[in-house]
């Protein structure tokens, strides 16, 4: 059922729509059309003659963790621990001096905040005074940089380990210095296929629990997306809803980012994939990727679904610099980050770096003034 709502920045009311009607879009709809109405949508909510970027660095503080996810080149196995795979990378845990030395480059060429993630680790390589000293370091140090960091599964995981309420994880995280939390870890927010590729990380329920918790708080979070796997299109639909139910409850996210599966030499990339002609639905076996073209789609499909999520960003990440633009034109908003340091993603074989000059001139290419940001979406510079 259908319902029309006035959103913030909104001129006029935006149409709610279902589950089934979502379907029906993606399914029936060229890309013009579905491009067309998200962009209508993203002018109403983003009149403005600007879109904005932030700088920012990736820093990953460990590369050990527990959780056996099929997409992922990046982890270590803990010292103890084998997850059977040969072909993991040796682990490491940054230090304190090395973690600063990294937000000093970041300071030096303008940028305001850090995402810090890692793994799930055991108590035995780390412990959480360790994370609450990190974060007290960060502020005494360096105490103009946002910290955006922990995503959900690394705090349940904290949960878990340490034995105390998710809740009063995140109290005593943020009483140490934690301003927003990433959303990293949502992947497909359906149960069947984070049991396949998602092995010992959170169940959807659990993931969007710890974001209840932060938004209760008052600790606002973005909410992220990696499709083009083995979920259908109904479990991306799935994802999609979820978060807007929450938000419905919370408002706590600030920014809705999506991005495409990048198969690299990873277990879940070696599945393998339909034949080149096939076009029916994944059946959950198979691996079908996603290119530019249902990158796209699922860019517009978010902007309309999400009626109640104020951003979204563009992945030029995984996409590159050119369907980074047009994804202006398909339900962003904003081109994301100038990425210091990736290295999640690039593990897994792609990463297209951009430095600030080119995104500025990336935004301008399409037609509109580039302007920085702060975490919150608030203007750094002149509109």
């Amino acid at each position: 059922m259908t319902e029309t709502s006035t959103k913030p920045g909104a001129n006029a009311p935006i149409t709610r729509i279902s589950e089934r009607e979502a379907s029906d879009l993606y399914k029936d709809c060229s890309i013009h059309e579905l491009g067309r109405r998200a962009h209508s949508i993203t002018m109403q909510l983003h009149p403005e003659r600007y879109r904005t970027y932030v700088v920012d660095r990736n820093i990953n503080y460990t590369n050990y963790c527990t959780a056996r996810c099929t997409f992922c080149n990046f982890k270590a196995d803990p010292p103890g621990m084998t997850s059977g795979r040969k072909d993991l990378p040796e682990g490491y845990v940054l230090s304190f001096e090395e973690i600063g030395r990294k937000i000093q480059e970041l300071i030096e060429i303008g940028g305001t905040q850090v995402l810090m993630q890692g793994g799930l680790v055991p108590r035995e390589v780390l412990s959480f005074e360790w994370y609450l000293d990190l974060l007290r370091f960060i502020k005494r140090e360096y105490p103009s940089i946002h910290i955006h960091a922990f995503s959900p599964p690394e705090v349940f995981a904290f949960h878990q380990i340490f034995g105390m309420t998710v809740r009063d994880v995140l109290l005593r995280l943020r009483d140490a210095g934690l301003d927003t939390i990433p959303g990293g870890g949502a992947e497909i927010l359906a149960d069947r296929v984070r049991q396949k590729t998602a092995v010992g990380k959170t169940t959807a329920e659990q993931y969007l629990g710890v974001m209840r918790e932060a938004h209760l708080i008052g600790m606002r979070t973005t909410i992220t997306m990696m499709f083009g796997h083995i979920e259908t299109l109904e479990e991306r639909i799935e994802h999609l809803f979820r978060v807007r139910q929450l938000q419905d409850e919370t408002g706590g996210f600030t920014a809705f980012i999506c991005w495409t599966f990048q198969p690299g030499s990873t277990p879940l990339g070696r599945t393998r994939p339909f034949p080149p002609d096939y076009d029916g639905p994944p059946d959950g076996k198979h691996l079908v990727l996603a290119g530019a073209h249902e990158y796209l789609r699922t860019v517009a499909l978010a902007r309309v679904c999400l009626d109640n999520i104020e951003n979204i960003q563009s992945s030029w990440v995984t996409q590159g610099l050119k369907i980074g633009q047009l994804g202006l034109f398909f339900g962003a908003n904003d081109m994301g980050s100038v990425m210091m340091e990736e290295n999640v993603v690039s593990a897994a074989g792609t990463f297209y770096h951009l430095t600030e000059q080119e995104i500025r001139h990336a935004i301008a290419g399409a037609g509109w003034l580039p302007r920085r940001r702060d975490c919150y979406y608030r203007l750094m510079e002149p509109a």
